[in-house]
Formats: C-alpha cells, sequence, structure tokens
C-alpha cells in the first residue's frame, strides 16, 4: 500500500513539474518566440532547476514540441466541442471553421502554431503533430460530409490539406489585424462551394 502511494506520489510530482515547464515555456515563447527565449528563463519562470528540464526534455525543442502538442490539442477539442457528431454535416463543418478561427485568438496561439512551429520542428514535424489534431478534426469532418452525400467525393487528404491551409491562412490574417468576420465568410463561401445541392423528395 505504502509503495503504492509513493508511486502515485512520485507520478504526481513528475506531472507537476512537467506542467509547470510547459506552461511557463508557452508564456515565454508566446511572448519572446522560441528563438529569443532562453533555457535559463525557462527554469526560471517555472521555479524548477536546469536538472529537472533536461529529466523531463531532451533539449529546449523537445519542450516545445510539447507545448505546440497542448496547443493544437486545446484547439482541437473547441473545434470538437462546438461541432458534435450528432450535428449536420454541412453546419458541423462550418461551426467547426468558425471554432478553429477563435482558438487561434488566443495570445501568442499563431505565433507558436504557425509560425515558429514550421520553423523550429520543420514542416513534416508540424504536419505530424496537426494530423493529430486540428488535421484530423477536419478530415473526420470532410469524410463525414462525403458519406453522407452532402459534398462532392473529392480526394480526402488533397481537400484536407488545401483546406487547412486556407484556415491557417485566415488565422495569420486574422492576427495580423483582418476582421475575422470577412475571413470566415469566405470560409464559409469556400465550403458552401463544396456541398452537393439538397435533393428533394418527390411527392
Amino acid at each position: 500500500m505504502q509503495e503504492r502511494a509513493e508511486r502515485r506520489s512520485n507520478r504526481d510530482r513528475t506531472e507537476t513539474t512537467r506542467a509547470q515547464l510547459t506552461a511557463a515555456a508557452r508564456r515565454l515563447f508566446a511572448e519572446k518566440s522560441y528563438a529569443e527565449t532562453s533555457t535559463p528563463e525557462i527554469v526560471a519562470a517555472a521555479g524548477v532547476t536546469r536538472g529537472a528540464l533536461y529529466h523531463h526534455f531532451a533539449d529546449k525543442q523537445a519542450l516545445f514540441r510539447a507545448v505546440a502538442e497542448e496547443e493544437a490539442a486545446a484547439v482541437a477539442a473547441e473545434i470538437e466541442h462546438a461541432a458534435p457528431d450528432d450535428m449536420d454535416a454541412r453546419q458541423a463543418l462550418i461551426s467547426g471553421s468558425k471554432a478553429y478561427l477563435e482558438a487561434m485568438q488566443a495570445p501568442g496561439r499563431t505565433r507558436l502554431l504557425l509560425l515558429d512551429g514550421p520553423a523550429v520542428l520543420g514542416r513534416s514535424g508540424m504536419d505530424e503533430i496537426d494530423a493529430r489534431h486540428g488535421n484530423r478534426t477536419l478530415r473526420e469532418g470532410l469524410a463525414i460530409a462525403m458519406r453522407s452525400g452532402a459534398m462532392k467525393r473529392l480526394p480526402l487528404a488533397a481537400l484536407t490539406g488545401q483546406l487547412a491551409a486556407a484556415f491557417d491562412r485566415a488565422a495569420l490574417a486574422i492576427d495580423a489585424g483582418a476582421p475575422d468576420a470577412e475571413q470566415m465568410d469566405v470560409i464559409s463561401a469556400v465550403i458552401e462551394g463544396l456541398m452537393l445541392p439538397d435533393r428533394a423528395i418527390p411527392v
């Protein structure tokens, strides 16, 4: 019993330290950028030792990857909340797109995921993270829309990639000061253009 409690205590301490490091790193990366943030700043902000940092993460890049993974997961969670499984396929794509653009307005998120992410992890590294989170939700929504007959049948991987790139450009434009309503109008028009007309049932 005592051994089990000690294991649990050690696991709790590990999770707490890791969370402190990722939270501090997220704040500094968002404010200053990855390149301008040093590991001594991160450990000072987290209130842990340099040894603790390297116990949990191989290097600063590995810590950044963990931060990016958490941010991408948070975006995907907001999309899934806005577009539940029982929602009409057309509306789910529109609602999910709006949720993505809103989620990306969290301070520093476009820098973390769309600017520093590809620069630090490489395009393939960010693609792997996106495939587990935001692009996964988009791919699933498109697949459902095509299977249900609501959307034109197109190559799923190519369609997901091209729409995701459009969403990212819209998020960057909003971050630079463009009206979010205008960006959403364009995204909605693109999605509507992929939809098939409703088939009327003969009476």
